[in-house]
């Protein structure tokens, strides 16, 4: 996949040189560090816990379940307004 990150200038340099002295891309080196840390980090949902339901932007609005799109493209068919949603 082909995608375009924003990274900090040292941390690129860095990368770069870890690249030329390795003799691999940029992006492998990249890939690479994504695969180290992710594999670090445990993905299994039971270890997330549960969604924060509040008032606040940005939060999830109680009686949205986001597992449910169908019930979400309905809302939005209503012509619900997008605060709603949130």
């Amino acid at each position: 996949m082909r995608t375009t990150l924003i990274l900090d200038d040292a941390i690129y340099q860095r990368a770069k040189l870890s690249a030329v002295e390795r003799g691999v891309t940029v992006a492998s080196v990249i890939e690479e560090a994504l695969h180290l840390l992710l594999a670090q980090q445990s993905t299994s949902p039971q270890d997330v816990g549960p969604m924060p339901v509040d008032d606040s932007p940005g939060w999830l609005r109680p009686g949205i379940d986001i597992n449910d799109s169908s019930a979400l493209l309905g809302l939005l068919d209503e012509g619900s307004e997008r605060d709603v949603l949130r």
